[in-house]
């Protein structure tokens, strides 16, 4: 379980700079007729005009430089020809590695009209994120994010996927501790001053299972149901913790 330096915390500070940036372009995008390929190499060209280095291409043979997942596909789509339509949901995720250091964040993002359930949907899911990251302090254990991410999700009637977890996150893409956005069985550690941790609800309409795509990557809900994904990068400091990848509101 790695403990971040000032330096290495400075470092994945501004690589969520660059992360935040890109998703406040994303955001003023019409994008609605957009191919996901297309936005992917918007995304691939920001990160390297910042001096980052897109962290997930070619990470255990991924091939492109962000994920993007549409409406029952919960993470892990590949960019490809397929064209947004109005009415889907885009997951985007987002690595950038700056000076040998990582932040990780992704966002949800509505392509021109969606339903009421999609908007709740989003609307629900960035308050897990919020509440979970509240809990990202000293003192507290990993368990204390995991029960109020839950709870935030399963009281407004969605399911939260118990097959992919967060995770720290610093000089290395996964590292320890797992961050469950659900009750759990196994290692439980305190929360330090210098951990950092990617904090990552995904929530599904239906229930929480889910199923592999058969390019061996696309993680989707098992019921066709919609999905919904948001994530940060926080530092925990001795004065509180720190949003390194700054949460954007709708």
């Amino acid at each position: 379980m790695a403990i971040v330096n000032e330096e290495g915390i400075r470092s994945i500070a501004v690589a969520g700079n660059i992360i935040f940036e890109i998703f406040s372009q994303i955001g003023k995008l019409e994008l609605v007729g957009m191919k996901t390929i297309d936005l992917n190499d918007r995304i691939d060209t920001m990160i390297r005009e910042r001096n980052g280095r897109p962290t997930f291409l070619n990470y255990r043979g991924f091939p492109n430089s962000a994920c993007i997942s549409l409406n029952e596909e919960v993470v892990h789509g590949i960019p490809d020809g397929r064209v947004i339509q109005n009415g889907d949901l885009i997951k985007i995720d987002v690595g950038v590695t700056y000076h040998g250091f990582i932040a990780d964040a992704a966002r949800t993002f509505p392509a021109g009209r969606v339903s009421e359930t999609a908007q709740t949907l989003m609307t629900v899911t960035r308050e897990a994120l919020k509440r979970g990251t509240e809990q990202a302090r000293i003192g507290n254990r990993v368990s204390d994010i995991s029960r109020v991410v839950q709870e935030t999700v399963e009281r407004n009637g969605f399911s939260v996927v118990r097959e992919l977890t967060g995770h720290g996150v610093g000089r290395h893409l996964h590292e320890e501790p797992m961050v469950p956005n659900f009750i759990f069985d196994g290692p439980n550690p305190e929360l330090k001053a210098g951990m950092v941790l990617a904090i990552e609800p995904m929530v599904n309409v239906g229930t929480y299972d889910v199923v592999t795509a058969s390019n061996g990557w696309t993680i989707k809900s098992r019921d066709n149901s919609l999905s919904c994904h948001y994530e940060d990068t926080i530092a925990i400091l001795e004065r509180g913790n720190l949003n390194l990848t700054r949460v954007m509101e709708a």
